[in-house]
């Protein structure tokens, strides 16, 4: 029942957001941390697709990459739509996203990377790459999401969204999980922007829409 509870929450509150969206834009824009490091840091990265098999990621090396960590029965699982929208759009521009399982924030990733793949592409028509499964915090994080935090900290929720960063706040001391701490990834769907050479990587938390993305995507593709 809290569960249920909670997702409707979740989608409702994630409608709201979406009104506020033209506002927010420039708004988070301006918040995110810009990072120059050395160019082989996160090409220096190895990673397991959704079929077990290694992947570089020198192989997106002069793509512009968007990295999120997903999951099936999240309130925000509906921006897998918008996610899929900008893939279709700026895919031949250079754009790639790289979605990584999660099943760290109550469980809404439960299933098998069959399971994922199967729901992702019969309900939302999924088109672009798919990992296995990890962890995003904690002892046993993927070493990909280490440097991406290190890269680009946590810097609080965008304006207008305080009350649902909030509650995130209050599920992680209720649960004792921490991820209200830190640098931690703060819940399903946070999102990574990396320009064409690994240099600039910009952090955006999970209520902010795929939507809201898309100048900061269209000025990296340009650059």
């Amino acid at each position: 029942m809290k569960k249920t509870l909670f997702l409707a929450v979740m989608t409702l509150m994630m409608a709201s957001s979406c009104n506020n969206q033209n506002n927010k834009t420039a708004q988070v824009a301006e918040n995110q941390p810009v990072v120059a490091e050395q160019t082989s840091g996160i090409y220096n990265i190895t990673v397991k697709d959704i079929d077990g098999s290694d992947v570089s990621l020198a192989n997106y090396k002069d793509k512009v990459l968007l990295i999120v960590n997903v999951a099936s029965k999240c309130g925000l699982t509906p921006q897998y739509e918008g996610l899929e929208a900008l893939y279709l759009k700026y895919k031949d521009q250079g754009l790639e996203i790289l979605a990584f399982p999660c099943n760290q924030f109550m469980e809404q990733e439960p299933g098998t990377n069959e399971e994922i793949q199967s729901f992702c592409s019969l309900t939302y028509n999924v088109t672009f790459p798919l990992f296995d499964k990890i962890n995003v915090n904690g002892e046993a994080e993927s070493p990909l999401y280490t440097y991406l935090k290190e890269q680009a900290p946590f810097k609080g929720y965008p304006e207008g969204a305080e009350e649902f960063g909030d509650m995130l706040t209050q599920i992680h001391q209720k649960t004792g999980s921490g991820f209200d701490q830190g640098d931690a990834i703060r819940w399903n769907f946070g999102k990574f922007l990396v320009s064409k050479d690994g240099n600039t990587i910009l952090r955006f938390e999970p209520m902010v829409s795929p939507k809201e993305l898309e100048a900061d995507i269209q000025r990296m593709l340009e650059e």
